[in-house]
């Protein structure tokens, strides 16, 4: 029997929402409906049910822009940034929403490039040199593996290189097609034990705060870095990148990074230097 996955409310100071609780949606009818690769646009009779807020928009046409956008097309009453739909990201949406979390976290999807992206807020600065059992989410830099489980070696052998690899005001923005069959995790778009507001150390598949990919239900940590490799599935060329942990699921190895920057005013821009890394899916 297929496995049946809640919809993910959003999260409020007064902890309430407006979501049908009886929404729900299975494996078997995602796959069922599908995602077109040539458009990026999944059946229009999803939006209702807010999956196509981790879509990209018609025929990508953000494309070029290095700034990052919004997208809850279809989540517009459910998810914390669905009135920013299509709005440009900025850092301090993502501290006032971190705010109201146990683990002072936040993370939204969004465009980038014409490509899916979700950023993830991680309060770092705050709790980086506190006890780890405090529940308090913070980065993790360590060795990444490939998907043998050969260790290939270490996030800072590459932000040593590029320290623009590192967060960025406690920030970091990951390229949102799995490594398994390039379906599109999302953030708290579900609700499970991967998906809660919790946080244990060590990149394992314990405690919540995960991207979780519906499709096959894999689970990345966003706030585990780590070294990895993958291969262009065009011309099999293999490449080392920067990226999130690989908790659990069928994938095989973690997401990649994004390098960002804000610029002036605070939004988020994405770096293009790395783009091979991204081609996974090609």
């Amino acid at each position: 029997m297929a496995r049946d996955y809640d919809l993910k409310p959003a999260p409020s100071s007064e902890g309430s929402s407006d979501v049908n609780p009886g929404s729900s949606i299975n494996r078997r009818q995602f796959l069922h409906y599908g995602f077109n690769t040539a458009t990026g646009v999944l059946a229009a009779s999803l939006g209702v049910l807010g999956f196509a807020s981790i879509l990209l928009p018609p025929g990508g046409s953000v494309e070029g822009e290095l700034s990052v956008k919004y997208w809850a097309k279809g989540r517009e009453d459910t998810a914390w940034y669905g009135a920013k739909h299509e709005q440009l990201m900025t850092h301090q949406d993502f501290v006032d929403e971190a705010a109201k979390s146990n683990t002072e976290t936040s993370g939204a999807s969004g465009i980038w490039n014409g490509v899916p992206v979700v950023v993830a807020y991680v309060n770092h600065s705050k709790y980086a040199n506190t006890p780890l059992s405090n529940g308090k989410a913070r980065f993790q830099f360590t060795e990444g593996v490939d998907e043998t489980g050969k260790t290939i070696g270490h996030f800072e052998d590459l932000s040593d290189t590029d320290p623009r690899l590192l967060p960025s005001k406690n920030l970091v923005m990951i390229f949102a097609r799995c490594t398994h069959l390039c379906c599109i995790p999302g953030w708290q778009l579900v609700s499970n034990s991967f998906t809660e507001d919790s946080w244990t150390p060590g990149g394992g598949d314990d405690g919540g705060t995960k991207l979780f990919c519906i499709c096959h239900s894999s689970r990345f940590d966003p706030t585990v870095l780590e070294m990895n490799t993958n291969r262009n599935r065009s011309n099999g060329t293999t490449f080392k990148y920067a990226g999130v942990r690989r908790a659990g699921g069928p994938a095989p190895v973690g997401l990649p990074i994004i390098p960002i920057e804000l610029n002036a005013e605070g939004v988020i821009e994405g770096l293009v230097d790395y783009l091979d890394w991204y081609t996974y899916c090609d």
